[in-house]
């Protein structure tokens, strides 16, 4: 072999294509910074692109992801996975699951983060970003719940908490589309305020030096 092994699994997982863009606003970055949110949406190149080691976490979540959704497909067959969600003009998305009363997204996490969390006195605060992502799906998609289910990949145990569609989350949801929808009317940068993982979001920004280059 010319290739060690690792070598091989990192050139396999290497894009090969850029990624087309939807051009709208995704879900899955709801929680996060506005200014982040912004540059996704204007598909403005990375100024810090995903290295190698990110790629191979991303691979072990899916292979997780995969393992547990096919399972709880196995045992509820009726329930639709990847549901594209495209009601709103500006909003695009995909459900991870869907039955007929409530929206599940599958997250994985190292097993540390995944006991940490489990001494948490507040999840909907914790895990603010994740719900307000689910918690569009839920209310577009017209369910009276959302769900999110955590994995620890070194083990396989789960954790899942179950929210109801109430005022409180749609006034959260709503909130966040207004304050998106504001600043991309104005076609204006907004300011930088990391929101997510307490604070530390800037570590895992894709446009962190770009960022700093503009205060």
């Amino acid at each position: 072999m010319n290739l060690s092994i690792q070598g091989m699994i990192d050139d396999v997982l290497a894009p090969k294509t850029k990624r087309k863009r939807s051009g709208k606003f995704g879900p899955s970055s709801f929680g996060k910074c506005y200014r982040a949110q912004y540059w996704n949406r204007k598909d403005e190149p990375a100024s810090n692109p995903i290295d190698a080691r990110v790629l191979r976490v991303f691979k072990a979540g899916n292979l997780f992801h995969d393992f547990v959704q096919q399972t709880i497909i196995s045992k509820f067959p009726d329930t639709q996975t990847e549901v594209v969600v495209d009601v709103d003009e500006d909003i695009f998305g995909y459900a991870d699951l869907v039955n007929s009363v409530e929206v599940a997204d599958i997250k994985s996490q190292h097993s540390r983060a995944f006991h940490y969390m489990a001494k948490c006195k507040d999840i909907g605060k914790d895990k603010y970003p994740n719900w307000l992502q689910v918690m569009y799906y839920a209310i577009a998609l017209k369910k009276a719940a959302a769900r999110l289910v955590f994995i620890s990949k070194d083990d396989l145990m789960i954790q899942e908490y179950q929210f109801k569609v109430d005022n409180y989350w749609k006034g959260e949801v709503a909130n966040e589309l207004k304050t998106l929808r504001m600043w991309w009317e104005k076609q204006e940068l907004p300011p930088a305020e990391p929101r997510a993982y307490g604070g530390k979001e800037c570590q895992y920004c894709s446009w962190a030096n770009l960022c700093k280059q503009g205060g």
